[in-house]
């Protein structure tokens, strides 16, 4: 197995000793550019220990690749441009050339996602241990050493260790490490079990059906370290580009600097200055810095609008965002219950409202919470004679000598009360009885965030195509939030692995050119993140994993900001082809004019340098980016 840590510390020392080469190597060559040198060979010596410094790397690489049978590389032109810069004695243009190449280079490295292989290292879904029933005696033992068959006992507040059924007990599961919903589920005796998820209340007795490997939340983690392996990768573009350039200018010079020559007798001398000047000028300086600069414009950009985007090949590819594919829960919905309607049956709703959260005072669940946070009250307790609950139905309380019931069809069912059928609700539905009689009931639902709407009505504006949501809550809620928001498309009641089988078949509808995006803010959304084009999480309030698996993390949690981000995109790839059609429409004129002796060194280093400094002034505009 590959040691994922101990290559991101290399990785993390490969781009601290570039950066100090860099640093060391500027201060060398500002000595060598502003202290006047007596002896010519000093001055040159000092001169080719800043280009050692800060080129060994780049010179050895186009070394190693000329043996390996890759000759034209960007490495051999930034090796053989600069030498040829020493060659005919423009020594401060040799060590500038690399200089300006590293800093590019270490831009880029930086950019790198290099922990993306860490992922499963960083959740905590994995459960720890699991207590197994062996010989009448409950003993803790490591998951994997659990066979199917065998019984599991899992108390509250423990996580589910294994897959498995129930056999004793009932209780109430936080599903949200694996489906990202906030809802919790309830189980009783004959109801699966998924490992990951949370015991909250009751104590559960079950009967293990998977071995750990084949389990639910080993599934997860395979899947998130195997995603990351189809990710698509961006060539860079400097890299696409000297594949033809580097072996034309090459042989261009060659034969500059040969051919003329032999043909009409002058001076050899003459037509190597020629030729090392067209190496000189053929050096894309220009493209070295300002593309980088132009991505990490953006990238700057963005960050300042809330938006951390993880490398410029990310930054780039959102330009083209054909399709995107949201996670429901905490990226379009605020994730938090809180009710949405209360239909009261002979009292008035404040009335309905209060004997729901006097009854439910008592406990800690997500629904309890979201009642007595609409009462908005405090709860005098000298008011609750008694309170009980009762798993995976609702609770009994005895408030001011009356008996409160509130639950679910169950509860009411248990005791023989009528209740009006809301099952139509998207939404949990507790029902409320006082002394037997029917008081109405509340819905409790998941909220839409106030900016969904918006960033989907910007995202057609951005010209994507579909816009989708996956998510692990039932059908009638995922289709309510579909419809609210005008989405192309909803899948519901998915696990984590229907997830990534719904993204996959979604990737077979875009175009060659088209890009996916996924957007999710859950561990369970890591897997999906992982594999999708570009990965987008929720910062703010998103698991750990999901902000590690993702390429994009919107800071503010608005989904509106993809949209904000999508538009730095564009904005940044226009400034970077204007630097690239400028600059090569510049050297391509100097090329010209330096091949028949027309131009001299100096407008060598025009071309090179001065292109690079317009092209530099070009691409600062996205970093004084202030909207």
């Amino acid at each position: 197995m590959i040691d994922t840590e101990r290559i991101w510390v290399i990785d993390m020392n490969a781009n601290q000793k570039r950066l100090l080469r860099i640093v060391v190597g500027a201060a060398v060559f500002i000595v060598a550019l502003f202290i006047p040198f007596s002896n010519d060979i000093v001055r040159l010596a000092v001169f080719l220990l800043a280009f050692a410094v800060v080129g060994i790397d780049v010179i050895w690489k186009a070394v190693r690749n000329l043996f390996q049978g890759h000759l034209f590389d960007e490495n051999f032109l930034m090796s053989i441009a600069t030498i040829g810069a020493f060659v005919i004695g423009e020594y401060p243009e040799g060590v500038a050339v690399m200089l300006f190449y590293q800093i590019g280079e270490l831009f880029q490295s930086y950019a790198v996602d290099k922990s993306r292989r860490s992922i499963a290292d960083l959740m905590d879904i994995r459960p720890d241990y699991a207590q197994v029933l062996r010989d009448g005696e409950l003993i803790k033992v490591e998951p994997d050493e659990v066979e199917i068959g065998e019984t599991i006992v899992v108390t509250a507040g423990e996580r589910i260790p294994l897959d498995a059924e129930v056999i004793e007990g009932a209780s109430t599961l936080d599903t949200a490490a694996l489906t990202g919903e906030s809802c919790p589920k309830e189980v009783q005796p004959g109801d699966v079990l998924l490992s990951g998820c949370i015991n909250l209340t009751g104590k559960l007795t079950a009967r293990v059906t998977k071995e750990f490997g084949e389990s639910t939340v080993n599934t997860i983690l395979d899947l998130v370290e195997n995603a990351s392996s189809r990710k698509a990768k961006s060539e860079n573009f400097i890299t696409k580009f000297a594949r033809y350039y580097t072996p034309a200018v090459v042989i261009l010079a060659a034969a500059l600097a040969v051919i003329p020559p032999l043909v009409t007798g002058g001076s050899f001398s003459e037509w190597v200055y020629r030729a090392l000047t067209f190496l000189v000028v053929s050096c894309p300086c220009a493209l070295v810095i300002s593309i980088p600069l132009s991505f990490f414009g953006g990238l700057g950009g963005a960050s300042r609008s809330g938006v951390l985007i993880k490398g410029s090949n990310y930054l780039e590819t959102l330009a083209k965002a054909e399709i995107v594919v949201f996670d429901k829960t905490g990226t379009l919905t605020k994730g938090v219950f809180a009710v949405q309607d209360v239909r009261p049956n002979g009292i008035t709703s404040d009335e309905l409202i209060e004997l729901a959260a006097y009854a439910e005072s008592y406990s800690n669940h997500p629904i309890s919470l979201s009642l007595k946070e609409a009462y908005g009250k405090k709860i005098d307790q000298q008011r609750i004679s008694s309170a009980e609950e009762i798993a995976g139905h609702g609770v009994i309380a005895m408030v001011d000598g009356r008996k409160i019931i509130a639950g679910n069809p169950k509860m009411m069912e248990r005791f023989s009360i009528s209740a009006a059928d809301n099952s139509h609700q998207s939404g949990t539905v507790v029902y409320v009885a006082e002394d037997g009689v029917y008081r109405g009931s509340i819905v409790i639902a998941d909220q839409i965030k106030a900016d969904a709407a918006e960033a989907i009505a910007k995202l057609r504006r951005a010209h994507v195509k579909q816009i989708v949501m996956l998510t692990g809550d039932a059908k009638a809620i995922g289709e309510q939030v579909a419809k609210k928001l005008s989405l192309d498309q909803v899948y519901t009641e998915l696990l984590p692995a229907d997830k990534v089988e719904k993204v996959e078949e979604l990737f077979k509808q875009k175009s060659a050119k088209g890009k996916l995006l996924f957007v999710g803010d859950g561990i369970n959304d890591a897997p999906v993140l992982a594999m999708a084009d570009l990965g987008v999480a929720m910062g703010a309030l998103g698991s750990d994993a999901a902000i590690e698996a993702a390429d994009i993390v919107l800071m503010t949690d608005e989904p509106s900001k993809l949209y904000t981000a999508i538009q730095i995109s564009k904005k940044t790839r226009r400034i970077v082809r204007q630097n690239i059609v400028f600059a090569l429409a510049v050297k391509l004129f100097v090329l010209l004019f330096s091949a028949v002796g027309l131009v001299s060194m100096w407008a060598a280093v025009f071309a090179d340098v001065g292109v690079s400094v317009l092209a530099v002034l070009n691409a600062v505009r996205l970093i004084w980016r202030k909207k």
